[in-house]
């Protein structure tokens, strides 16, 4: 049974949200949690928009307390995914992932973390699978093509990496500024067909 008062304050938070007014956002949801302190949406939402703000802490606090009532919710879930990675602690977002994957094998957002946590660990065969394993359903997703084409040129085959590259730049032209400004292709910046690409 939805409340209409607690949804208006709801819509209010989440169109704050979207117009990047995070921390007005977050008095809206506070406001909902501190009539109904186990409100799902607002403890994610307010958990997203404290990560947004990079406060990695007490956005986990919030995610924390969703998840004790609801377990299982991928959303929350995800989103704690996310923050353990911004905070670097890889490993513990791996771990989660893969709990998230045991049961939901073909959950492409989990699998989409798994890519970008195993290329920050520098195990880039395995986040090469992860990529193919989206590429399977989603061949056109520019942000997967770059991200493996990423993990081609940090394993140094190149024409692959190239290849993967030129794809990913057909799905969108933001994918030359990345490549420009990406570590991964920096041994190539003299690299001619490289050049061509970005330029």
């Amino acid at each position: 049974m939805t409340d209409p008062k607690i949804d208006s304050i709801l819509d209010e938070g989440n169109r704050l949200f979207l117009q990047g007014k995070l921390k007005e956002a977050i008095i809206y949801y506070d406001e909902i949690l501190n009539e109904n302190p186990l409100h799902l949406s607002s403890l994610n939402n307010k958990g997203y928009a404290l990560s947004k703000l990079k406060d990695y802490e007490n956005a986990m606090k919030c995610y924390d307390a969703a998840l004790q009532i609801f377990p299982d919710d991928l959303s929350v879930l995800i989103n704690k995914v996310s923050s353990f990675r911004k905070l670097g602690n890889f490993s513990k977002a791996l771990s989660l992932c893969d709990e998230i994957l045991k049961n939901n094998p073909n959950y492409n957002i989990a699998l989409y973390h798994k890519e970008r946590i195993l290329f920050s660990m520098g195990k880039f065969d395995e986040s090469i699978l992860c990529c193919n394993s989206i590429l399977n359903d989603y061949p056109n997703n520019g942000d997967v093509l770059f991200d493996k084409s990423c993990n081609l040129a940090m394993l140094s085959k190149i024409d692959e990496a190239l290849d993967m590259l030129e794809y990913a730049i057909s799905q969108g032209l933001q994918y030359k500024i990345k490549a420009k400004k990406s570590k991964s292709f920096e041994k190539l910046f003299d690299n001619s067909r490289f050049n061509s690409m970005v330029m």
